[in-house]
């Protein structure tokens, strides 16, 4: 399939590099000028558009998601796919799909989890929301791509799905990391606290899967100095496009709001920038009540 791919950074070039070595003629731009193994290289997102059959955006937020969309719909050929994994707000992946179905385009919206390390390794998730035919014409690539690819209704809904989750995440990480400070000052031994938890009702992904205390559990970024798998300024981007949301809606989320406020706090006033989201474990050891 020719493919192009706009957005060539932490996840998208690994992402782009599994496309090309499955054997797909991808050509790549990136503004920031970064490429890719097996990609070749667009002067323009313009260019690179041309007579590719699926346009793939992976694209840090709204504003240049929306300026990409400008630029490279009227370039694209009709009937073709285009398939954004970005994590963006809801309002502007149905409107970007507007702009695109109205175009004679097919419109994805495909945010992922998984992070870094599953962009690498080909094992990401993609929450997807689009039309079906659009959604048949990407499957081989997400197969490629991730692991699991969940169709989650029209246009906009990958992006509901994403934030949903991923307000789930921050405030189960919270949560964890307290109890693990809560642990240490009950002079609980982090073993016995991640032996009981990840085998009882408190049981979660950020606890059995990334558990924030080092030494414990699979490893994970707490034991390689909290260097970012997904890095806490991009958990504060979703819970705030998570309260976006909610108000939209008119939804009461008050543990996402809360949590909104931490990270905040974290990565504007306290140390959490660069460092993964997990890090919030040695903030609480530091602070009493």
């Amino acid at each position: 399939m020719k493919i192009a791919f706009i957005g060539l950074g932490n996840m998208g070039a690994p992402m782009a590099a599994n496309l090309a070595a499955a054997g797909h003629d991808i050509t790549g731009f990136d503004v920031a000028g970064a490429s890719a193994p097996g990609v070749h290289s667009a002067p323009s997102a313009a260019e690179a558009v041309r007579g590719a059959e699926v346009v793939i955006t992976m694209l840090p937020n709204s504003a240049i998601l929306r300026a990409v969309a400008a630029e490279v719909i009227p370039a694209m050929g009709s009937g073709a796919v285009l398939l954004d994994c970005s994590t963006v707000d809801v309002q502007s992946a149905r409107e970007v799909a507007e702009q695109a179905q109205a175009a004679g385009l097919g419109a994805l919206d495909a945010p992922v989890s998984g992070g870094i390390g599953g962009a690498a390794a080909g094992t990401l998730t993609f929450m997807v929301g689009g039309g079906d035919a659009a959604f048949a014409t990407a499957r081989p690539l997400f197969e490629i791509m991730g692991q699991k690819a969940v169709h989650c209704g029209p246009s906009g809904n990958g992006q509901a799905a994403k934030i949903c989750n991923n307000m789930i995440l921050g405030v189960t990480m919270i949560a964890t990391c307290e109890a693990f400070a809560l642990a240490d000052k009950l002079g609980l031994s982090r073993a016995a606290m991640f032996d009981v938890v990840s085998t009882s009702s408190g049981y979660s992904w950020s606890m059995n899967a990334y558990c924030p205390a080092p030494g414990v559990g699979p490893t994970s970024p707490a034991d390689n100095g909290y260097k970012p798998g997904f890095a806490a300024e991009l958990m504060l981007k979703d819970l705030g496009l998570a309260q976006q949301a909610a108000e939209a809606a008119d939804a009461d989320t008050p543990m996402g709001a809360r949590a909104l406020e931490l990270y905040r706090t974290f990565v504007e006033d306290e140390s959490g920038r660069g460092k993964d989201f997990s890090a919030m474990l040695p903030r609480f050891e530091t602070r009493g009540r």
